[in-house]
């Protein structure tokens, strides 16, 4: 029997050695790269993207739930916990063939990544839900919006329910009303109240007055011929005085009939969400089936709820099988609801009501239970 010893060659150990912490180094240098800075740039976006969308989902299906008579529900995300992990292996196996004096070498390397998010969620309710959800929002906030390039139009529109005893579809604040609400004469005042405001002679804000600060109107002097008709329009609506100058009352109580004062009662994002809810393109087979009740005119016609202040800016349409021009839709009794792509006024109506919900939002503290899930990701 023969008897082979063989030996490995220093020059063979270091090159084995050279060859795989070249190897480890540029792996790992890699992995710094994913693992450092470059997880917060695509790691960032792609969760901001998924919670702004699941927020806009929740809200479109509220609105929707609404028209059905269904109640509302907002689950908030509380916070987003990433946590990230590296794990690394390096081994190196040696090999020599039988009756071969040579050796051969090979490095093995193994890394793997994992991530892992919690999410924490906490139903919107008690103190939250009352001051987010059901109290009238701030005039504010409505005065921002209506001076920060928003269309007016759009903002009194919907956010108004009433001016003095001038009314904004009222019953539309709530269920599908069984008669045609009253609309017409706030169109009429919301067209003179364009007219004034793109001409700059119609100004609202807050002066001080004696140490404290007063919300006012102000109709600017002018010798606009046509002005001069709006002006006197919107003083004949709110059953006003020949003055160009008004208090702003948002109390909220009883309204008592002053010919200086404008008293105004503005809508909380629950009554917004159902006077938008109105104007749904409901499926014929959930009209068959009684499951939503329609609003009638005095000679017993379908009322159109585009004709309101509201409805002329916003439509849901519906859809049997999922939509391919949808901007956003969600999926309820068996049917799709979607805001299309095509509609930019139903899309801005829709940031406008988000952006009012999120400025009204309470502190999470004042929220319900936390709900924390994990939820598995590689």
């Amino acid at each position: 029997m023969n008897i082979y010893f063989f030996s490995v060659s220093r020059s063979t150990k270091r090159l084995a050695r050279t060859l795989l912490l070249l190897t480890c180094n540029s792996l790992l240098s890699g992995c710094q790269s994913w693992y450092g800075p470059s997880a917060l740039t695509d790691t960032h976006p792609a969760y901001n993207q998924a919670i702004s969308h699941s927020l806009n989902q929740e809200l479109l299906l509220n609105i929707v739930r609404l028209r059905y008579r269904d109640r509302p529900y907002f689950l908030q995300i509380n916070s987003v916990t990433a946590s990230m992990s590296i794990n690394s292996t390096v081994g190196i196996t040696a090999t020599q063939q039988y009756y071969t004096p040579s050796l051969g070498v090979t490095p093995s390397l193994g890394v793997s990544f994992s991530q892992s998010p919690t999410l924490s969620y906490a139903p919107l309710s008690g103190p939250g839900f009352l001051n987010s959800v059901l109290s009238p929002v701030q005039f504010n906030n409505i005065l921002v919006m209506s001076q920060s390039g928003w269309n007016p139009e759009l903002v009194l529109g919907i956010c108004i329910q009433s001016i003095n005893d001038l009314m904004n579809a009222p019953t539309g604040s709530g269920p599908t009303p069984d008669t045609e609400p009253k609309y017409q004469d706030f169109k009429q005042f919301l067209t003179s109240y364009i007219y004034l405001n793109d001409h700059d002679l119609i100004d609202i804000g807050m002066i001080n007055r004696q140490g404290k600060a007063v919300r006012e109107v102000h109709f600017q002097p002018t010798e606009d011929k046509q002005a001069l008709v709006e002006m006197q329009t919107i003083r004949h609506l709110l059953n006003l005085n020949n003055s160009n100058q008004y208090a702003i009352s948002t109390s909220g109580g009883m309204i008592i009939h002053n010919p200086t004062v404008w008293n105004v009662r503005l809508r909380s994002i629950y009554d917004m969400m159902s006077y938008l809810s109105q104007n749904i393109d409901i499926p014929a087979e959930h009209i068959q089936r009684n499951l939503v009740n329609s609003t009638v005119t005095k000679d017993g016609k379908i009322f159109d709820w585009s004709e309101t202040p509201a409805g002329a800016f916003f439509k849901i349409y519906s859809s049997s099988s999922k939509p391919d021009n949808a901007r956003l839709s969600v999926y309820y009794l068996d049917n799709w609801f979607y805001l299309s792509n095509k509609d930019l006024k139903s899309q801005s109506s829709f940031m406008l009501l988000a952006l009012l919900f999120q400025a009204g939002e309470s502190d999470s503290s004042t929220a319900g239970p936390v709900l924390t899930l994990p939820a598995s990701g590689n």
